[in-house]
């Protein structure tokens, strides 16, 4: 029986991939314009959202969401939310429909047709070079100024150890929310690593619940007050962790 589950298991990890390229391959013409110009990034920002729920119902994963957070069209956030799976991005994007830039990790651009698009649409960050940092901070003023927004996943990436249930943030995330006096918006995601971690032989559908919580301000906020924000917004995300409010 344990042998059939396992089985079952790979063929659905497998069918995540072709769901994860397959809509790309179809849309591709309408993705290559969208992303040939900046001022395209609102449409091509539509399309990552049906791109995003395809593979989240497609996987059978079922978003369920609670938001104490006004967001105000217009205007411009920083999201930032737990980061323990692949299927994070995807669902960032289902849950947030305010265009938002991801910050995220060079090395996604070497995967196959996603990695196309990938480069072209976010801002790519190679953690080990300090120039490769800096010049996040100007592409992200870039970008603001277009009006959209930005998310990072502050942890830096998905901690090797499974039993931290939050690691320690790192500072960019706020550094560039002062910098710029964005609002924070904290986002915590329950069920992702339960449902597809990283571990190949694991994982089922189900639901995905997702706190959007309230906005943290930082008008009038300095580099001073970076270490109270980055706290305040970690508190936020692992008390949700602990004491589920949906």
């Amino acid at each position: 029986m344990r042998t059939v589950k396992g089985f079952v298991i790979i063929l659905w990890r497998i069918w995540f991939y072709i769901l994860l390229g397959l809509p790309i391959v179809v849309m591709f013409p309408v993705l290559v314009i969208f992303t040939s110009s900046e001022k395209f990034y609102p449409q091509f920002f539509k399309c990552a959202r049906i791109w995003a729920k395809i593979i989240l119902y497609g996987m059978g994963f079922l978003p369920k969401q609670k938001s104490a957070a006004k967001l105000i069209k217009g205007n411009s956030y920083m999201f930032v939310a737990n980061h323990t799976s692949m299927i994070d991005i995807m669902l960032m994007l289902a849950v947030i429909d305010h265009p938002f830039v991801f910050v995220g990790k060079r090395e996604l651009a070497k995967i196959p047709i996603f990695g196309y698009f990938y480069k072209r649409s976010c801002i790519l960050v190679d953690r080990n070079s300090q120039k490769s940092r800096h010049r996040v901070f100007k592409e992200a003023q870039r970008r603001l100024d277009q009006g959209n927004s930005i998310c990072i996943f502050p942890e830096g990436g998905v901690p090797d150890d499974y039993t931290i249930e939050l690691a320690n943030f790192k500072d960019g995330a706020f550094r560039l929310a002062i910098d710029h006096q964005i609002p924070v918006v904290p986002i915590t995601f329950h069920d992702n690593r339960k449902r597809f971690s990283y571990i190949f032989i694991s994982g089922s559908p189900g639901i995905m619940r997702a706190k959007v919580h309230e906005i943290i301000p930082t008008l009038n906020k300095t580099q001073a007050d970076k270490r109270e924000l980055k706290e305040e917004t970690y508190a936020r995300i692992l008390q949700e962790l602990r004491a589920p409010s949906i």
